[in-house]
């Protein structure tokens, strides 16, 4: 039996990173690193009372995120960033 609730993540080493990272496409690196800032955007620019460019920020922020979910959903389905989600 395991208790899978008791597991602490641990700290990937920057050499294993950079390993993973060799493995992965360019193109695919930059779309999630696309994605992330994009999603980081987007939560910054929440709540009912948003100026005129606060808008356009989110909505271009959003559109970033689209673009580059795409990129990264054509790789594989379960790589997208949602703009709510920790990762």
């Amino acid at each position: 039996m395991t208790a899978s609730h008791l597991l602490v993540p641990v700290p990937i080493p920057d050499r294993v990173a950079a390993l993973i990272g060799s493995c992965i496409p360019p193109h695919i690196l930059q779309a999630e690193f696309d994605a992330d800032r994009a999603a980081r955007e987007v939560r910054r620019f929440r709540g009912p009372l948003l100026g005129v460019e606060d808008q356009a920020d989110r909505e271009q922020a959003l559109a970033d995120l689209a673009r580059a979910n795409k990129v990264l959903a054509a790789h594989h389905p379960r790589l997208a960033v949602l703009p709510g989600s920790p990762f």
